[in-house]
């Protein structure tokens, strides 16, 4: 099953139940209004949001409305709580070294985590507003997953049946940050601004094969500006998206619509390329002496998707983003709705 959610001039958006082929849609308000109250109940409503499902692949579908990822809010426009990890351990060794701090004990047997900011996350057409060139914009590109309730203590075996959803994600970063900020030992603040998401979550079902083991085994492929910055594959997570669970769930329950993501996709063939640009600073620096590649200016375009072995989309559509100054007084985002999309369903 594959959700996203429009654009309705509401905060939360209107939930709708996507097409296989990501051409058509349909309302699920009658079943829930938005994501996270599909969470809250998922168990009552699932089955209602399958026949939707159904509903809308079969052929000559009526109440079915054309699909447009530009219309499209984050699958979840704001939820309670998002933990990202770092489970890709080539990325977190690079970043030791990029940010000067000293190797972490127990890092490939306790999984990193911070607690990010859930209030206002960017849809995947969204222009990216951020106040200052200087504080080093940069990209990270990762998979996430999005849980049931999930109880305190479960085990990493137990918590993959708790995942609802997965997720394609751009964690914006602001380097500038984050060496002060990963010294401080209370976790990154100013360093991560609103996060985005491509336009579809999809239930694990939905990847088949690459939904494996507890982790995506999918390239996910980043652009900078139509150039192609690298391709590293999901499938050498370290710690599984269980592991992640467990960890954060050790001495708390995790609300349904709870998000937890991978961390920076990375692998250790340098000719894979990266997902972020620190990592390849980092490994211009070792290879060459100096970084060579610039963060990211106003104006640049930052371009991701994940592919599976056969170099065809996953499905969860495309983010496609430019980075804009904002900040200042009439220049935050706003989200825009067509007219005709509400008229469309039933708004």
């Amino acid at each position: 099953m594959k959700l996203a959610t429009l654009r309705n001039g509401q905060r939360d958006g209107r939930l709708v139940v996507v097409s296989a082929d990501a051409r058509r849609c349909i309302d699920a308000c009658p079943v829930a209004p938005t994501l996270l109250d599909a969470l809250e109940r998922w168990k009552v409503v699932e089955p209602a949001l399958q026949d939707l499902s159904h509903t809308v692949n079969a052929p000559a579908a009526l109440g079915t409305m054309p699909f447009d990822a530009r219309q499209c809010l984050a699958p979840l426009p704001r939820t309670w709580q998002w933990i990202d990890g770092s489970a890709f351990l080539n990325h977190g060794h690079l970043m030791e070294r990029a940010f000067k701090v000293p190797p972490v004990a127990d890092f490939d047997t306790i999984p990193l985590m911070y607690q990010g900011a859930a209030d206002d996350f960017l849809g995947p057409h969204d222009d990216v507003r951020l106040p200052s060139e200087d504080d080093q914009i940069d990209f990270e590109g990762e998979f996430g997953v999005v849980l049931s309730e999930t109880p305190m203590g479960v085990t990493a075996e137990q918590a993959l049946q708790f995942v609802r959803l997965v997720v394609l994600i751009n964690d914006w970063s602001l380097r500038a940050f984050g060496p002060r900020e990963a010294k401080s030992g209370f976790g990154f603040l100013q360093a991560k601004p609103s996060t985005a998401f491509a336009p579809i979550a999809v239930t694990p079902d939905e990847l088949g094969a690459a939904w494996n083991s507890g982790r995506v085994h999918l390239r996910l492929q980043t652009q900078r500006n139509g150039e192609w910055f690298g391709h590293p594959h999901g499938g050498a997570m370290h710690f599984h998206f269980g592991q992640l669970i467990a960890h954060a769930a050790r001495t708390r329950k995790l609300s349904a619509g709870t998000l937890i993501g991978s961390g920076t996709v990375s692998n250790a063939d340098a000719g894979v390329g990266s997902s972020c640009i620190a990592e390849r600073r980092m490994v211009e620096a070792l290879a060459n002496g100096a970084p060579r590649t610039p963060f990211l200016r106003f104006g640049e375009r930052v371009r991701m998707v994940a592919l599976d072995d056969q170099g065809q989309p996953a499905p969860f559509g495309v983010i496609d983003q430019m980075v804009v100054q904002g900040g200042a007084a009439g220049q935050e985002r706003v989200n825009t709705v067509n007219a005709t999309n509400l008229i469309a369903i039933g708004a």
